[in-house]
């Protein structure tokens, strides 16, 4: 088994147990600090890199993902998993690249959102064919990478829990294995998704900016 492989494994075992705290380095150097304080993984934050390279969110290419992404990858036996942003292109073809491209550089995970930087929500369907081809690519390498879907209605000025619910579900249903609404912000809304859904649901406290806890979805 490579060194990849037992990752990959790592990861997703993480995701059959109880809830962990999955925290986000910005560089080398808090990888490693967060690896020493006893993390059993790291995902990474992409307005935390962007701010290290005095951009706002959203203001970085996928080159420069790529490459902090073997950076981290070399600094730490941790696994890692990549924040995706939309995949750095609205079509699927860009989606299912953005996932190719992290794994071939070390990433044993990663997250594609809805939400297009050109300021709206893809069209559900369109959404939809995004992560499917996310996950088929996922699916192609060989190894277990885990794939997070994100639905950012919460975050993006549309707290509309039923879409959200519907946008996750449908999110399942195309292949990932990882379910992300950001922007949750109480214990009821919480529990109606992980209610609603059958695989592993993540969670950002909105007490803490760069820390994400999953969990086991209930029901389903």
């Amino acid at each position: 088994m490579t060194r990849q492989e037992r990752k990959a494994e790592a990861f997703r075992a993480l995701h059959a147990g109880e809830a962990f705290v999955l925290p986000n380095p910005w560089d080398a150097g808090s990888a490693r600090v967060l690896e020493a304080l006893g993390f059993k993984a790291l995902a990474t934050t992409s307005s935390g890199f962007a701010f290290t390279l005095g951009r706002l969110d959203g203001n970085v290419t996928l080159d420069e993902v790529i490459e902090h992404v073997a950076t981290l990858d070399r600094a730490t036996d941790l696994p890692l998993s990549v924040d995706l942003e939309n995949g750095y292109g609205p079509d699927s073809v860009s989606a299912a690249l953005a996932v190719t491209r992290a794994a071939e550089a070390g990433a044993v995970g990663g997250s594609i959102e809805d939400w297009d930087p050109e300021g709206h929500i893809y069209e559900l369907q369109h959404a939809v064919e995004r992560v499917a081809a996310a996950a088929e690519a996922a699916r192609g390498l060989g190894f277990p990478f885990t794939l997070t879907a994100r639905a950012e209605n919460h975050i993006r000025g549309n707290p509309d829990l039923e879409d959200t619910l519907a946008r996750l579900q449908a999110f399942e249903e195309a292949g990932a294995d990882v379910l992300y609404a950001p922007g949750l912000r109480s214990v009821e809304e919480i529990r109606v998704v992980c209610d609603a859904l059958s695989k592993p649901v993540c969670w950002r406290c909105p007490d803490c900016r760069w820390r994400r806890s999953w969990m086991p979805a209930r029901g389903g």
